[in-house]
């Protein structure tokens, strides 16, 4: 397939393109791939089977989180404030000083807690579109995760809704329904206006009397140079919320594209409930709501004949390597028996996503609600998708349900 380098970082190339057969192309031909995107913008390499993929998540020793993760269109070699200082941006064992006392807040038990609410928002969710003939699901969508995340980091509902924007201005910066000019500024004022709100809720708390919140958590973690900081509380506060609310929707929305093209293979997960946690995973390898993460070469590494060099950055691609043919019989058939599902939906290694937990747990409600409530679904109108290389997401999906006619469970 025929590219420019510089389409690698347009966001409005991968919102109206299929990636897919780009990654194909270059897992098979080009496996290692160094793109120049001009513009004074730094080269970087471009990775995309699942193999070097989880290598490189997996092998900090080789490729550090230190310098950021996130492929953006600033400078890839700007400094980064948060390196060390949050949890995305840390390797081992700094990472841990940050992971082992947030573990606890999004912990099973924790996040059984939270039962009731996510099953209350999916059948919110379903019947808002129910009662409608043809209902938008996409903001919807959007504001499940928020919802949930706001109630564990103790935020207050009225924030939720700008909140949500403010995450999509960071990750869809070039997106005319988020863009606020360039993409520089958009991505400045969104944080801004995010630090400041972590900012006033961190005012709000003492160390000696905190919320049983992940705020509240980290008010009480004691780092090697002592307490966290207000600066690393911020930081972390600003990394959770975005992690937690651009990859659900995504995936909720690709379960409603899959119910309208494969209802023969929910009716199936719906009469044999032992097929519901590999439809799951099916989901996670199919949406694989992250495009691509970064690191930087530590020291030399050599690769399909090439040389990183030391300091070098890397992008790995998730959706490629979640299609890989070495790894995935069939790779381009939606299959809920797959098994083994080895996709990387929520990475590997060191900086295995934190939320998964809350997330599958999120999906398996919101399964066992729509195969209830829901016959068949239909998508009703132009499926529109975010403008973003970072996350290839939904901002307008019209659906028809048809409701069962036997009763919910």
């Amino acid at each position: 397939m025929q590219f420019q380098d510089s389409d690698l970082l347009d966001s409005g190339f991968h919102a109206s393109t299929d990636m897919h057969a780009l990654w194909a192309d270059l897992r098979e031909n080009q496996p290692l791939y160094r793109a120049e995107p001009g513009g004074g913008r730094e080269p970087f390499w471009v990775v995309t089977r699942h193999e070097d993929v989880s290598r490189v998540l997996r092998s900090h020793g080789e490729f550090s989180s230190r310098r950021g993760t996130i492929l953006c269109v600033l400078d890839l070699n700007t400094a980064d404030i948060a390196s060390d200082n949050m949890m995305a941006d840390t390797d081992p064992p700094r990472h841990r000083e940050f992971r082992e006392p947030l573990n606890k807040a999004f912990a099973p038990p924790v996040v059984a807690t939270q039962e009731r609410l996510l099953r209350d928002l999916s059948r919110d969710l379903i019947q808002s579109a129910l009662d409608a003939d043809v209902y938008d699901i996409a903001h919807k969508t959007m504001m499940f995760p928020m919802a949930v995340t706001g109630t564990l980091m103790g935020l207050p509902p009225e924030s939720w809704e700008r909140l949500a924007e403010l995450v999509m201005m960071t990750i869809a910066y070039d997106d005319p329904d988020y863009s606020t000019g360039n993409a520089q500024a958009t991505v400045r004022q969104a944080r801004h206006e995010l630090f400041e709100y972590f900012q006033k809720e961190y005012a709000q708390r003492t160390r000696e009397d905190v919320d049983p919140d992940v705020i509240g958590a980290m008010l009480a973690m004691d780092l090697s140079e002592g307490p966290m900081s207000q600066e690393q509380v911020l930081l972390n506060a600003f990394v959770l919320l975005i992690g937690a609310n651009v990859t659900t929707p995504h995936a909720l929305c690709t379960l409603m594209t899959l119910m309208a093209e494969h209802p023969e293979q929910f009716q199936a997960v719906r009469e044999n409930p032992e097929l519901r946690a590999s439809c799951l995973q099916e989901l996670l390898r199919w949406s694989s709501p992250v495009t691509a993460l970064m690191r930087y070469a530590v020291k030399d590494v050599e690769l399909h004949g090439q040389t990183i060099r030391a300091g070098e950055p890397v992008s790995v691609w998730i959706g490629a390597a979640n299609r890989d043919e070495r790894v995935f019989a069939d790779p381009y058939t939606f299959d809920v028996t797959r098994r083994p599902n080895k996709h990387l939906a929520f990475g590997l290694g060191p900086h295995y996503c934190i939320g998964a937990n809350l997330a599958k747990v999120g999906l398996e409600i919101f399964l066992d609600e729509i195969l209830d409530l829901v016959e068949t679904v239909e998508i009703a109108g132009e499926v529109r998708h975010v403008a973003s290389h970072f996350v290839p997401g939904y901002k307008s999906m019209p659906v028809r349900f048809t409701p069962r006619k036997t009763e919910a469970r």
